[in-house]
């Protein structure tokens, strides 16, 4: 019963349909910036740097170091002198894979970009009515945010002309960066003839930028060739007979599927889990101490508190650790908090947190633990009910997450680009 109740759940594979086409020209200038700090503030951090194809296309930690940090990954530090962070980055950098598919509505941990005409522009976002117009997808759109975000990419206020300017307005740091760029004389000339809208330099915005970005995250990072999509696709012996078990586990008795569901395995909704809080938290203009209310500083509806946007799953073993702020180091782990969230909350410790040492900034790593009212708020605030699975069923529901690892994530299109320098 359990095979014929998996079968009858799977999702149809991923098609070319699914996607939408870019251009490959447009895409080769967005790998290019893509790895280039000129988008930062300080121009010292790259889009890179968190989101590298050696750690998935996330980094490897917890919670991020942004701009000020030095390295790579798990080895990033914090900076030294004036230079150093002034705080983590709140929540967990996501993996981008699959970024391109038509299906995609929604993005960010807490929804705040998200397909909507609200603002005449085709897109509800922070930037509202002050978005640029001409993007070409949701996918451009997100690209436009980190570089306006004081601890990812921008810098302090008064460190340089972006960051006072998107002091003003979200809006007006990103004109300083597109003037960087169109003269630049390795982009200038190539934008203007990968993107028939310019017909000379002084033309290009930031529009063109995001729009490269966008082509390229598309174009490197689709993923549809996994044992589990070959297997979707028709062949029986794509996956192991462990594999075909933690599969029905997914799609039947686990549950998996009530919220991964659909070829993109996620219902792009938003769910509360009690993962475990720590660090800054991505706090609200009035909120009167360190927290992270998810969906609701988004919505403002209460019934969203601690609610976080369900995660696709294509090459979910490579992007370690999970949660929206990366409670938990291992697919086992993640699991395990799923089926039962009081009792992981309960029993979670900081040491399951990949967190860089920030001397500066231990004390506040972990001041949310002093307020008993707000753990008790995150930990009550559960959408799923506890779940008994065998360890043998927990193992073999790893195997199927290991499954969905593509065949091709080694040998992407453009790769990273010589002379990367982390």
């Amino acid at each position: 019963m359990a095979g014929a109740a998996a079968a009858q759940d799977l999702p149809r594979p991923l098609t070319d349909d699914d996607f939408f086409p870019f251009d490959m020209d447009q895409a080769a200038i967005g790998h290019q910036l893509f790895y280039d700090p000129i988008l930062s503030g300080n121009q010292n951090i790259s889009c890179a740097h968190c989101h590298h194809p050696d750690f998935g296309t996330s980094d490897g930690l917890s919670l991020g170091i942004g701009e000020g940090g030095q390295g790579l990954g798990p080895d990033r530090t914090p900076g030294v002198g004036a230079d150093k962070i002034r705080k983590r980055i709140p929540r967990n950098s996501p993996g981008l894979w699959n970024l391109g598919a038509k299906e995609i509505h929604t993005v960010f941990h807490d929804g705040r970009l998200s397909i909507s005409d609200v603002y005449g522009n085709g897109f509800n976002s922070p930037a509202q009515e002050w978005l640029p117009e001409g993007l070409n997808s949701l996918l451009a759109a997100q690209a436009l945010f980190p570089l306006t975000s004081q601890f990812e990419m921008a810098g302090n206020v008064a460190e340089n002309q972006v960051t006072g300017a998107v002091h003003d307005r979200i809006d007006k740091g990103w004109p300083i960066l597109a003037k960087r760029v169109r003269t630049d004389p390795r982009y200038g000339p190539a934008i203007v003839a990968a993107f028939d809208e310019v017909t000379k330099t002084e033309d290009i915005t930031i529009t063109q930028i995001a729009n490269a970005l966008a082509a390229f995250m598309a174009v490197e990072w689709r993923s549809t060739d996994s044992p589990f999509d070959q297997y979707l696709a028709g062949d029986p012996n794509a996956l192991s007979p462990v594999q075909k078990d933690g599969m029905e586990l997914f799609y039947g008795k686990a549950r998996c599927v009530t919220c991964h569901s659909g070829p993109l395995m996620s219902d792009q909704g938003f769910h509360a889990l009690a993962v475990p809080p720590f660090g800054p938290g991505r706090t609200r203009q009035w909120d009167p101490y360190v927290r992270d209310v998810g969906r609701m500083g988004e919505s403002d509806r209460v019934e969203d508190a601690y609610r976080f946007r369900t995660p696709m799953l294509r090459n979910v073993a490579l992007t370690a650790p999970y949660g929206h702020n990366g409670a938990f180091p291992d697919l086992e782990s993640m699991i395990r908090h799923h089926l039962n969230p009081a009792d992981s909350f309960t029993n979670w410790t900081p040491e399951m947190a990949a967190l860089p040492s920030v001397p500066w900034l231990q004390k506040a790593d972990f001041v949310v633990w002093q307020d008993q009212l707000e753990m008790q708020r995150v930990r009550k605030k559960i959408d799923i009910d506890p779940l008994a699975l065998s360890e043998a069923e927990i193992q073999n529901l790893v195997a199927f997450l290991n499954a969905l690892t593509g065949a091709s994530v080694d040998s992407p299109p453009f790769g990273v680009p010589e002379g990367f320098e982390p």
